[in-house]
């Protein structure tokens, strides 16, 4: 049985582990949801963390050199949570894409009004984008991405040992390229119903010339509705294909961080 003197020689590196596993538990899908209660994200960060610490070579704490000043945990605990916090935020991105253009479609559709809380984001969210963030979420659960967030983390110690993170270059190019591809994501999930909703308006327009009698503003919200939730019926399979081609980018770009991260 180890003595207390080795057990206690053990916490600040185990700490560190935890809080870097903990990052994801604040700002990552799923683990960092607001319907989970602090306690239990507090709890399941602690387990994989002590459970990950074992597994861990002695070469990952070759930059830690404590004596007996807890206090220096400070510093590096807040950059080992930077850590979970950058993958956990990257990951979300394309989640939240696909909630910023069921917004605007919603908006262009005339639902701007009906809006709902959504516990997962602790925000109010469009009908539309909360219908495809709960899809993209589902998507994300299914094909593994809360697993790909783990392991990019316990990858992580192999590239960037405890307490050795620095922020630098790379992380600013990573982190806008992501921002950039979740927009161009938003802009694609939403082109054909503004395309649609365009072409619906213009309709109207002329309608309204040639038949003044119709009463074209009790007419047309209907019928943008209408042409809006079919658009968006027929285009749920590219919509799906879009957003995982948008996750799998998202984690290869947050791997191929953390390996420039070991390379530097």
């Amino acid at each position: 049985m180890p003595d207390l003197q080795t057990i206690l020689h053990h916490v600040p590196a185990a700490l560190l582990v935890i809080f870097r596993i903990g990052g994801l538990t604040i700002y990552g899908p799923v683990l960092g949801s607001s319907v989970i209660p602090v306690r239990v994200k507090v709890m399941l960060s602690f387990m994989i963390g002590i459970m990950c610490y074992p597994l861990l070579s002695s070469d990952h704490f070759a930059r830690l050199h404590f004596q007996d000043e807890l206090w220096m945990l400070a510093p590096l605990v807040g950059m080992e949570l930077i850590i979970g916090l950058i993958v956990g935020f990257l990951a979300s991105l394309p989640l939240l894409a696909l909630q910023t253009g069921g917004l605007i479609m919603g908006q262009q559709m005339g639902l701007g009004f009906a809006q709902l809380y959504n516990p997962a984001i602790d925000d109010e969210a469009d009908i539309v984008g909360q219908m495809l963030f709960f899809m993209g979420l589902a998507a994300f659960v299914l094909v593994g991405g809360h697993e790909s967030m783990l392991l990019s983390i316990l990858h992580s110690f192999d590239r960037v040992p405890v307490g050795g993170f620095s922020p630098d270059g790379d992380l600013v190019h990573v982190v806008t390229g992501v921002l950039l591809a979740s927009l161009e994501l938003a802009l694609r999930v939403a082109a054909p119903v503004l395309a649609l909703v365009f072409l619906e308006t213009v309709a109207m327009g002329f309608l309204a010339k040639t038949v003044p009698q119709l009463n074209i503003l009790s007419l047309g919200f209907p019928i943008r509705i209408l042409i809006g939730f079919a658009s968006v019926g027929i285009g749920l399979v590219v919509i799906n294909d879009v957003a995982l081609e948008s996750m799998s980018d998202t984690f290869n770009a947050v791997f191929q961080w953390i390996d420039s991260c070991g390379s530097n």
